[in-house]
């Protein structure tokens, strides 16, 4: 596989408490998605946060690794849903990390029985380069998955 290089901008005006910024894609998929503080603490009032875009990335990369698996098994998925929860809580000692990503996955598939789908999500998960990247930080990552 070649090297992937993706690139997003972002701005920000003013402090930390009661400024703002945006987030946008440098492919345009999304442009100047608004975050803060107040809303990625709080109640995100249609403003999305670096964890939720970690959970977005996270599942979807989980989700191609699993489709993957399972097509190269020859029972590709018909339809995928998955939802990835990410955690951030204080660590003694270290401040506010990522301490965990759980990612719940329901597939539809011909010819998977549930023994078979759990073995191409664990290999899904040691391939996910997202798994990876959070375990190697000391995140807890999760993965559940039943058939439809």
């Amino acid at each position: 596989m070649p090297k992937i290089e993706r690139t997003a901008d972002i701005a920000w005006d003013g402090n930390l408490a009661r400024g703002a910024g945006t987030i946008s894609a440098e492919t345009g998929a999304f442009s100047q998605l608004g975050y803060s503080l107040a809303t990625r603490i709080g109640a995100p009032e249609g403003k999305t946060s670096p964890e939720e875009l970690l959970a977005g990335a996270h599942g979807g990369c989980l989700v191609m690794s699993l489709v993957g698996e399972l097509t190269n098994a020859e029972t590709p998925p018909g339809h995928v849903d998955a939802t990835c929860r990410i955690v951030m809580d204080e660590v003694e000692g270290q401040g506010h990390q990522i301490v965990a990503s759980f990612v719940d996955v329901v597939v539809a598939a011909d010819g998977v029985d549930e023994g078979a789908l759990a073995a191409h999500a664990a290999k899904a998960d040691e391939g996910c380069p997202f798994s990876a990247l959070l375990r190697r930080a000391g995140a807890e990552v999760h993965v559940s998955v039943r058939l439809a």
